[in-house]
């Protein structure tokens, strides 16, 4: 299994190695890391034909000798230089040479509040991307967990439910974590229950339902919890679960994304709003046994 990540020499960039290096202790992976460059085209004359080519090669070159540098010496990791007219098409693009099963991005970069600040790339990746997207959070690279610790798949009732199960549950296996199978139900104050039982509101019967159904679909004896959170809105449902260093959560793609891309939906923006644990957007159709994710 490889993973690939879209560095830059930022801290962000370093979120995402930091949070790869992760990925790849636990599910035995090796790690692609890639900048992506601008053709010279894109950019002027500032620096003549050719010319300018060479010294962002040589630049990126020193940027990539650096990140391998930080790569832990259990950890097989490879870096690459990619010419491209955009970005994230580059990452993509570089990511189907290396039959990559996932791209790891950092998050910083201006968008969205909180430990999640979504720049340009990494949002048009989670529009884009045939794989599952890794969105490591700000301040990834100052943790000290080694590993995943517990996977949290949140499921709804969007079509592409079950691919997004399925991934859970085989990113689950092959890293030995547990599973928690979680459904987010925002109600209104004078709707909502106060508490996550069953029969109070239809839209929590559902949540239940839902769940059942997923946790009954898994082999025997795995290790999977399943839970419904309520709460006023969104932000407030997910902030009631707990969540440890270690943890990442994994959301499937917005009804709105085309099949077979990524696609950030509104409940999963939320989401990042109040996270501070890896988000993995996986895309709403399979592409092929070779990209299958994990």
């Amino acid at each position: 299994m490889r993973l690939l990540v879209g560095y830059l020499a930022t801290p962000g960039g370093a979120d995402a190695l930091a949070l790869a290096v992760r990925l790849a202790r636990t599910l035995d992976a090796e790690i692609d890391i890639c900048l992506v460059l601008a053709r010279h085209g894109n950019l002027g004359s500032v620096v003549a034909t050719g010319g300018y080519d060479k010294l962002l090669s040589e630049q990126a070159q020193e940027w990539l000798s650096d990140a391998l540098a930080a790569v832990p010496a259990d950890i097989v990791a490879r870096t690459h230089a990619h010419f491209h007219d955009s970005f994230a098409a580059g990452l993509i693009d570089a990511a189907g040479q290396l039959d990559a099963s996932a791209i790891v991005v950092g998050g910083s970069g201006g968008g969205l509040a909180a430990n999640y600040t979504l720049g340009a790339v990494v949002n048009e990746l989670l529009n884009s991307s045939p794989l599952p997207v890794v969105v490591a959070p700000r301040g990834a690279r100052d943790s000290t967990v080694e590993r995943v610790r517990e996977v949290t798949c949140a499921l709804g009732e969007r079509p592409g439910a079950d691919l997004l199960l399925d991934t859970a549950f085989r990113f689950a296996r092959a890293a030995e974590t547990p599973l928690r199978l979680v459904s987010l139900v925002a109600l209104d104050p004078d709707s909502a229950s106060g508490s996550a039982g069953r029969g109070h509101h239809p839209a929590v019967d559902h949540a239940f339902r839902t769940l059942d159904a997923a946790k009954k679909s898994l082999p025997t004896g795995f290790p999977v919890t399943a839970t419904v959170v309520e709460g006023g809105t969104v932000e407030q449902a997910v902030q009631s679960l707990a969540w440890h260093d270690g943890d990442l959560i994994m959301v499937g793609s917005s009804r709105l994304g085309a099949p077979r891309r990524t696609f950030l939906g509104s409940t999963a923006a939320k989401m990042l709003r109040v996270l501070d644990v890896p988000m993995v957007v996986v895309p709403k159709a399979e592409i092929g046994a070779k990209h299958s994710g994990w």
